[in-house]
């Protein structure tokens, strides 16, 4: 049954892995009928019992397969590698079920003193607040810290970015948090519905 959230599994003939930041392989999927408990192999050292273990953490989805592009018009390149695989820019987690989520893609990533943050777990902590119905997340440069967390942030009634703060406090980790929040009344988006952060930038 399809979960909520969820972009499923590799389908038939479709191999993925998820590499996380060091290029360490933490997951690996192959696209075929699967008993509902074996989705997925996870990298050395995962636990599915641990929130602490390397497999739970997001990663870049590489993928092979035979549907797979050569590379670019009209030489060939940014195909996949040697051994057949390509790294999509995508990241995801998978689940001890080995269905896959996505979190965000991998240029979007904000570097803050070593940690990574996705923007898309900010922009959807949030959008659950009662007054906001868009938000968009980025980072900008901090003379200390590399990068920290700015937020844009549509709302339907008066809202202070005192609460937003707050609201975000309670369910973000501290460095996660947005340094500043600008209220704006709408975002840039293109064509294709999707928020034009460069325009924001």
């Amino acid at each position: 049954m399809p979960k909520t959230g969820s972009i499923g599994r590799p389908i038939p003939g479709v191999e993925i892995k998820l590499v996380n930041a060091s290029g360490a392989e933490i997951w690996r999927g192959v696209g075929e009928e699967l008993p509902d408990d074996t989705g997925g192999a996870w990298g050395d050292g995962f636990d599915p019992e641990s929130p602490e273990s390397p497999g739970t953490d997001p990663g870049e989805i590489v993928a092979r397969g035979d549907n797979l592009f050569s590379g670019y018009w009209p030489d060939g390149h940014g195909g996949p590698d040697v051994e057949g695989w390509w790294a999509t820019g995508d990241v995801a987690y998978a689940d001890e079920d080995g269905d896959l989520f996505l979190v965000d893609r991998l240029g979007e990533v904000i570097l803050v003193n070593g940690f990574n943050v996705y923007p898309h777990e900010v922009e959807l902590v949030l959008t659950a607040h009662a007054k906001v119905t868009e938000a968009a997340v980025l980072g900008v440069p901090h003379p200390y810290y590399g990068q920290a967390v700015k937020a844009f942030v549509v709302t339907t009634e008066a809202a202070t970015t005192e609460e937003l703060l707050a609201h975000c406090e309670r369910n973000l980790a501290r460095f996660k948090c947005p340094t500043s929040i600008e209220l704006v009344h709408e975002l840039p988006h293109s064509a294709t519905g999707k928020v034009r952060k460069v325009a924001l930038r």
